[in-house]
């Protein structure tokens, strides 16, 4: 693979990660709710499920795409139904920041999460196999290519996300009353449910 070809995919993968979408507005929630770890652990788990849908569309997931659509799907709605759990948790939460009232919450939870959002959302989906072929001789790859493509994914995706979570969390320790932190835990319930019903609304 050329090094033009590496800045183009490089180029289109950093456009779609800083346009927000349901992964970002996922991160800002958990970040507001349980602070900083907890959204670095989502981010993690979201950049491995990219990481994950990269590997496939390099294998071949067109063909995939197209022959098992159902189980796609079927990913897709389990995503949305994760998200809108972890959004009842979060606006039942009440004036705790962590949740005191509820099964405290681990980087394993979190990492998990994050790794619901990316397979369910279309739009990981839709990038790898509509980008790809525009940039990337898939039958010329190397290993060492796909090694490379798989680095640069992982780079890009956590550098554009993780501020976002820093954001968050430092937003969330300005706020620590009572009050503000049943807002910030309502907040937190909306934002992952927006997040759920744009990924449910998505072909």
């Amino acid at each position: 693979m050329t090094l033009s070809g590496f800045v183009a995919y490089s180029s289109a993968l950093t456009i779609a990660a800083i346009i927000p979408g349901p992964q970002i507005v996922a991160i800002v929630a958990q970040a507001m709710k349980s602070g900083y770890r907890q959204g670095a652990w989502m981010t993690a788990g979201m950049v491995l499920g990219d990481v994950l849908y990269l590997s496939m569309a390099l294998g071949g997931l067109a063909f995939v795409a197209e022959t098992f659509t159902y189980l796609l799907i079927a990913i897709k709605w389990a995503g949305v139904a994760y998200l809108c759990w972890l959004a009842v948790q979060f606006w039942t939460f009440g004036d705790a920041l962590d949740g005191v009232d509820a099964r405290p919450e681990t980087g394993s939870n979190a990492f998990l999460s994050g790794i619901h959002v990316t397979l369910g959302n279309p739009k990981s989906v839709l990038f790898y196999i509509s980008i790809l072929p525009t940039v990337v001789d898939i039958n010329a790859l190397s290993l060492a290519d796909v090694f490379v493509l798989l680095a640069i994914t992982a780079v890009i995706l956590t550098a554009v996300q993780l501020p976002f979570a820093l954001a968050a969390a430092k937003t969330r320790r300005t706020l620590q009353s009572p009050r503000a932190a049943r807002l910030l835990n309502r907040g937190a319930a909306v934002c992952m449910g927006g997040a759920a019903a744009t990924i449910a609304v998505r072909n």
